[in-house]
């Protein structure tokens, strides 16, 4: 098979004209031109700038060519439909040589294996390749705007191959999308099939399992080609059930924000000082989570309204006695939110422990029913992942949720002007403004901000 040929050098003058730019536009103004007369130019280069009563947009080539004149000048108001340059372009002919010089095919397969499958390294030789079908007619004789082109050439599409529904049959993106879902003719590949066709298949370089494209390159040139599969995937109980019921019921909760920096430099130094002796002892990683949930409950104590709820007619706040708080667990499963329970009654290795549990049972699938229940408070560690700031979303009945950055090292100056190196973590609130207002919110945050920059301070409050 020959994989290139040389034909006669053909030439036409295409008038390029305004497309319609819609929302109902009839003319714009050229603002700036990016070519001249006489310059070469690609397909989907920019070729001007236009500017209706509405927006401003940039005209886009659909050609290969030359620029033989502009009809317009700067200030000059062009119709839709009007002429704006006569382009030089090659024929048909010649365009479809150099295409098919300058541009390679690569073979694409979609398979279903179980194992690898182990290829030879010599090239495929060229006697192997199929020629792919030649368009019956060329794509730049098909109405089309620049935009639409560029987004057929993304998915590997020839607009020929499309039936247009604009107006004198235009190829609209709409057309494009219905084209790229629809089902094509392809080669069924099994396994077997595929294992012998193995030794033909030289130029692969590398196989995947599983619903993996194979990507064979040919070794006489660059191969390029677009494959956009669309992977649909049901939503997890978790996801379908759980999260989307109470984010439906989060948005109708009128909230409000609240940031605020906590230093916790001290409570580094008392964790770094104590986390050996906590792990040799007890057999506990003693990470920053349980300080914060203690201090927490504890400043829950001093603000009950901060535990408190909604009754499901919006009439009455119930306050809880205990103070379930709840940690946001990023699993594969989805987000879960188990609580600590009755965390006014526990230490702080208590706490440590508990979340520990909570966490590798999260991870494992293996949370109960009793673990996610009865939750009155809310904690996201954000920070763990990375960010700074948050705007975490209320978890209803309850009323306040926090989401805690990420610690930074930062420059700080101590209460006599001096220059200190400062672990800085800053927390975001989000609270239900029916029920609390931001000075509880503001005056909340700033008693565990205390407990949290002086750990000792939290002693004085233990019971």
């Amino acid at each position: 098979r020959k994989h290139f040929h040389t034909s006669g050098f053909q030439c036409e003058i295409v008038q390029f004209k305004l497309a319609d730019i819609g929302e109902g536009i009839k003319e714009a103004e050229m603002i700036e031109w990016f070519v001249n007369e006489g310059d070469h130019i690609t397909q989907f280069q920019d070729l001007c700038e236009v500017q209706s009563d509405k927006s401003t947009v940039k005209i886009t080539s659909r050609y290969d060519g030359v620029i033989k004149k502009r009809y317009y000048e700067l200030g000059e108001f062009a119709q839709v439909g009007q002429t704006l340059v006569d382009m030089e372009i090659e024929g048909e002919e010649s365009n479809e040589a150099d295409e098919e010089i300058s541009t390679g095919w690569v073979i694409v397969a979609l398979i279903s294996a179980e194992q690898p499958i182990k290829c030879a390294e010599q090239p495929t030789p060229m006697e192997d390749v199929i020629d792919p079908p030649v368009p019956s007619q060329s794509s730049q004789s098909v109405l089309a705007t620049p935009a639409v082109r560029n987004l057929a050439k993304q998915y590997g599409l020839n607009l020929s191959d499309i039936k247009g529904g604009g107006k004198d049959g235009r190829v609209l993106k709409e057309d494009i999308m219905q084209h790229a879902e629809q089902p094509h003719d392809v080669i069924p590949i099994t396994t077997p099939a595929l294992e012998d066709r193995v030794e033909p298949l030289k130029g692969i370089r590398k196989v995947c399992c599983a619903c993996t494209l194979l990507v064979i390159f040919l070794s006489f040139k660059v191969v390029y080609f677009s494959v956009y599969i669309i992977c649909v995937m049901s939503l997890t109980t978790i996801q379908s059930k759980a999260m989307l019921r109470s984010m439906k019921s989060s948005l109708n909760i009128p909230h409000f924000g609240y940031n605020d920096e906590y230093d916790l430099t001290e409570l580094v130094l008392l964790r770094k000082r104590i986390k050996k002796e906590v792990k040799h002892s007890h057999g506990i990683k003693l990470s920053y989570m349980p300080f914060i949930v203690k201090a927490v409950s504890v400043a829950l104590s001093k603000y009950p309204i901060l535990n408190s709820q909604l009754d499901s007619n919006h009439e009455n706040l119930i306050y809880k006695t205990n103070h379930n708080i709840g940690v946001a667990v990023d699993t594969p499963h989805g987000l879960l939110l188990p609580s600590v329970k009755s965390v006014q009654n526990m230490s702080v290795l208590d706490v440590a422990n508990e979340l520990n549990r909570l966490h590798e049972a999260g991870l494992n699938n293996k949370l109960s029913p009793s673990d996610i229940a009865d939750g009155t408070f809310s904690l996201s560690n954000i920070g763990s992942i990375g960010g700074t700031y948050a705007s975490p979303v209320i978890f209803p009945p309850q009323v306040a949720i926090g989401a805690l950055g990420k610690i930074q090292v930062l420059p700080r100056f101590d209460r006599n002007g001096d220059l200190l190196k400062a672990h800085i973590m800053c927390i975001s609130w989000s609270a239900d403004h029916r029920v609390i207002e931001g000075a509880t919110m503001a005056r909340f945050s700033n008693l565990l901000k205390d407990f949290l920059e002086n750990p000792s301070q939290l002693l004085l409050h233990l019971k």
